[in-house]
């Protein structure tokens, strides 16, 4: 894996950490580190975002691999 990937990679676990805290405790650890959709937290829910969008191309992407 590249550095991108490894970044992808921690970004997803970052927002599945925080909506599992979301989801569990009602607690954003996003918006309480950098305040509520302020643009900082705005910047780190879009970069997991694209990060899952990063991931979803690579799992297709390696599964066409695979194929060939």
């Amino acid at each position: 894996m590249n550095a991108l990937d490894w970044i992808a990679v921690i970004l997803v676990i970052v927002g599945g950490l925080n909506w599992g805290l979301v989801g569990l405790f009602k607690f954003d650890l996003v918006a309480a580190i950098f305040g509520d959709m302020s643009t900082l937290s705005r910047i780190v829910y879009d970069l997991v975002g694209l990060a899952a969008l990063y991931m979803i191309y690579m799992k297709f992407s390696m599964s066409a691999e695979k194929n060939d």
